[in-house]
């Protein structure tokens, strides 16, 4: 009996994955970039949050390969003295622990609100669809600073789970609303279908035809757009992270290791912050075009 991983190897969308060189080496850097932000405390050379370790004096040393460099840290130090490729591991690790709750909690509200709208229709349609419209009238990183901003204010001292709480909720409250259109037009196309009138003739209830019998048949277009939607919410805790309104100081993740080496960009210690940048832009081009090849891969007019 073939285990579920030779099943879906052998299916249409695994045989799309091997005749695809672009998504092969795109999930082979996404799953290094994954591998080594959940192994950081084994991966990284150095902690680069422990402060009882950091040394001022091998503060901004440039590459290994330069002159003035150490092999003790591959791709230099920052401000402080931090390793920057520990940093870059530690900081991958919260990016993307930020991005991947955030898009788990907006699929989950925008796919619950998107079948109740499509579903139920009536005014519950109305007022759902009306709410999603006043999301989209304001930019999503603006909606995301005043959520953020509003959760520091309220919450000055705040412990750093708490603070990664907020985050997470201004990236998930940005995100939800794709997630409830793309589900209500779908659920609109799959209530008139012969399987959905037959299961309310027998009199299964309305609740379980959504669960059991809609929901399945809407999933593909959301788990599409879920894998792009963790690229967005990446760049988006970056964003707000260089704003000073992301992660706490004290984790930072790779929009605050930019923002903290931009500082330095012009006074010739590049390696602070275009190292950061490249890591980001890797995990979201990774993730955009693992994005890029499921929606083809799934889409029959395709194949």
């Amino acid at each position: 009996m073939k285990s579920w991983w030779m099943r879906w190897w052998d299916s249409d969308i695994g045989y799309s994955f091997r005749a695809s060189p672009t998504a092969i080496v795109a999930a082979l850097i996404a799953l290094v970039c994954a591998l080594a932000a959940l192994f950081a405390p084994w991966v990284a050379p150095h902690n680069p949050f422990d402060l009882a370790s950091l040394e001022l004096g091998n503060a901004r040393l440039p590459p290994a390969w330069y002159d003035e460099g150490r092999w003790a840290f591959p791709l230099g130090t920052d401000d402080q003295g931090r390793d920057i490729l520990s940093a870059l591991i530690y900081g991958a690790r919260i990016s993307l622990f930020v991005g991947l709750a955030s898009v788990v909690l907006s699929v989950l509200l925008g796919v619950t609100l998107g079948l109740l709208a499509g579903f139920l229709g009536g005014w519950v349609d109305a007022l759902l669809m009306r709410l999603c419209d006043v999301m989209l009238s304001f930019p999503a990183i603006l909606i995301a600073l005043l959520i953020a901003g509003v959760g520091r204010a309220l919450f000055p001292n705040a412990h750093e789970t708490l603070a990664f709480g907020v985050l997470i909720l201004s990236i998930t409250l940005t995100g939800w609303v794709q997630y409830a259109r793309t589900v209500r037009g779908s659920t609109l196309v799959e209530r008139q279908k012969e399987y959905v009138q037959a299961a309310r003739v027998i009199g299964v209830a309305p609740l379980r035809i959504m669960r059991r019998h809609v929901l399945p048949n809407v999933l593909g277009p959301v788990l599409v757009l879920a894998t792009i939607q963790v690229a967005t919410a990446i760049i988006t805790e970056a964003t707000l992270s260089f704003l000073g309104v992301g992660a706490p100081p004290t984790s930072p993740s790779l929009g605050t290791l930019i923002r903290i080496g931009n500082d330095y960009l012009f006074s010739g210690e590049w390696w602070i912050t275009i190292f950061p940048g490249v890591m980001l832009v890797l995990i979201a081009l990774s993730v955009n075009l693992l994005g890029d090849w499921l929606r083809d891969a799934l889409n029959p007019r395709l194949r």
